[in-house]
């Protein structure tokens, strides 16, 4: 079984939406493209090493179609290692429509989406979800991820699709590894998920040395 591996930006109140451009997700959002300003070399690079032994793409209807765009055509510059990656390996699609599935080797996942991540989990060693904001609360519902990619950007919007936007249940998470800042501000957060459910306390007894 391989490993579902989320990679998300997010502003510091963990809105998610349309980091990329205002095209992305603009319906009620007029902050469309707010990673931008805030994005660096250390940034690009952090993100960059992400993709590394990705084998399958799992991706949301409009972050697919923004991609299936994008992607085929930019095979030179600075975007052609990712370009190659993103062409060439398998792209699911959770999609309640009719997806123009054009984009060589897409496939529109079936109504049943847990069970069909599942086998997607089981066909591949390294599945990225990006953006999908919205796919990502069914994941994070089922509990269907095994890692969490976030880098956290220092700005407050106040609206827009979040993180954690009611698919989150009671999980418990690993810090794989220290946070990482880059020179604008932003921070490189990566989870595993571990088992159990979080557990209660109680901050005041004397195992917490800080009772009165």
């Amino acid at each position: 079984m391989g490993l579902i591996h989320i990679l998300l930006f997010a502003t510091l109140d963990l809105v998610a939406q349309a980091p990329g451009g205002p095209e992305e997700d603009p319906a009620g959002f007029p902050w469309g493209g707010w990673q931008a300003p805030l994005l660096d070399e250390v940034g690009g690079a952090q993100i960059g090493a992400a993709y590394e032994g990705t084998d399958a793409l799992l991706l949301g209807r409009r972050t697919y179609d923004i991609f299936a765009a994008f992607w085929p055509h930019r095979q030179d510059g600075a975007d052609a290692e990712i370009a190659t990656l993103f062409n060439s390996v398998p792209k699911y699609v959770a999609s309640r429509g009719a997806p123009d599935l054009s984009w060589a080797g897409s496939t529109q996942l079936g109504p049943d989406l847990p069970s069909a991540v599942r086998e997607v989990r089981d066909r591949h060693n390294s599945v990225k979800v990006v953006g999908s904001v919205d796919l990502v609360q069914t994941l994070l519902h089922e509990k269907l991820f095994d890692r969490i990619d976030l880098w956290v950007h220092p700005i407050v919007l106040g609206v827009g699709k979040k993180v954690f936007d009611g698919g989150a249940v009671p999980t418990n998470l690993t810090l794989l590894e220290a946070p990482v800042g880059s020179p604008t501000g932003s921070v490189y957060l990566r989870y595993a998920r571990a088992d159990g459910v979080p557990g209660t306390g109680d901050m005041s007894a004397p195992d917490r040395g800080i009772a009165g």
